[in-house]
């Protein structure tokens, strides 16, 4: 199946200032998940929720989220437990999947009306498995570069990454080097101030990433045993989906694709041609136009 064609909106490169007030969320077990709320002048008539990917954190959707403010739509995003600034599981208590899901919840239901959720890999994949658990949670989905199944390839590409340096970078500017060499199809290479909300600074003075290293064993393990429960929940999902795919992402294939289309049969497939698996922040202004023209063909009610 080919993906469909949406008209380019355009959007601003300098959007105007929205206001994002910080706040805390209290996720499964009590744990807080920090979370900043992008609040619309003008709202529409749904919000957003935001959920971003294995190793990243809320940052991830800044601008994307501030362009979609701009156009009247308010949204929220969220740490992962275990990312950013949000709690991390105490040493007797491991990382599962089901933790994950019932944060999204909570923070699907923290919103005035049910929003449309845009969530990158990890992110978009609990999008599936929260609606099918609660139909009508979700106004919409819309999942960035993922599928219930993915290449093993490209899973084991990130997962390299990630677990490559256990014992931290040097200095920013190492990190920096690494991080570009990792993401040479970037424009822009991240700066060391932009790496500063991705790391932490030791006691030994090595910067590490701001996630739980643990999470590595326990919860990106298992992530390819979860499979058939990803297909399963695909089956059930009746609300509007959009998969938004990178033309050059190795995790998700034309074959994970039309699997997709099959198990989801209304849902919509738009590509982005020069993108990778880290779609939104190889060119955020193409996935932003992408995401307003769909959110605008939403009927409202």
């Amino acid at each position: 199946m080919r993906p469909i064609l949406i008209r380019m909106a355009t959007v601003s490169a300098h959007p105007a200032s929205i206001a994002a007030e910080a706040l805390t969320l209290s996720g499964f077990g009590g744990l807080p998940l920090a979370a900043t709320h992008f609040v619309a002048e003008r709202p529409r008539s749904f919000p957003l929720l935001f959920a971003h990917g294995f190793g990243q954190t809320r940052e991830a959707w800044k601008r994307g989220a501030t362009l979609l403010a701009t156009h009247g739509y308010s949204g929220l995003s969220y740490d992962a437990r275990g990312h950013g600034q949000s709690g991390r599981n105490p040493p007797e208590l491991g990382y599962e999947a089901e933790q994950f899901a019932e944060d999204m919840i909570v923070a699907a239901r923290a919103q005035a009306a049910p929003p449309a959720l845009i969530g990158a890999s990890m992110g978009g994949l609990f999008g599936l498995v929260t609606e099918a658990m609660q139909p009508g949670l979700f106004r919409a989905l819309v999942l960035v570069d993922v599928t219930p199944r993915w290449e093993a390839k490209g899973f084991e590409r990130i997962i390299g990454f990630m677990s490559a340096f256990p014992n931290g970078f040097d200095s920013l500017q190492h990190a920096a080097e690494i991080v570009a060499a990792y993401l040479p199809q970037r424009k822009e290479r991240k700066s060391e101030n932009d790496l500063r909300g991705l790391l932490r600074e030791g006691e030994d003075g090595r910067w590490r990433w701001h996630w739980d290293a643990r999470l590595l064993g326990e919860l990106a393990s298992g992530f390819e045993a979860h499979q058939q429960t990803l297909v399963d929940a695909a089956k059930q999902v009746r609300c509007p989906v959009l998969l938004i795919s990178g033309g050059k992402s190795d995790l998700v294939s034309q074959h994970n694709i039309d699997e997709f289309r099959q198990l989801v049969p209304h849902a919509q497939h738009v590509r982005l041609a020069d993108a990778t698996h880290m779609l939104a922040g190889d060119d955020n202004d193409a996935f932003t136009a992408t995401v307003l023209d769909y959110l605008a063909s939403l009927p409202r009610f």
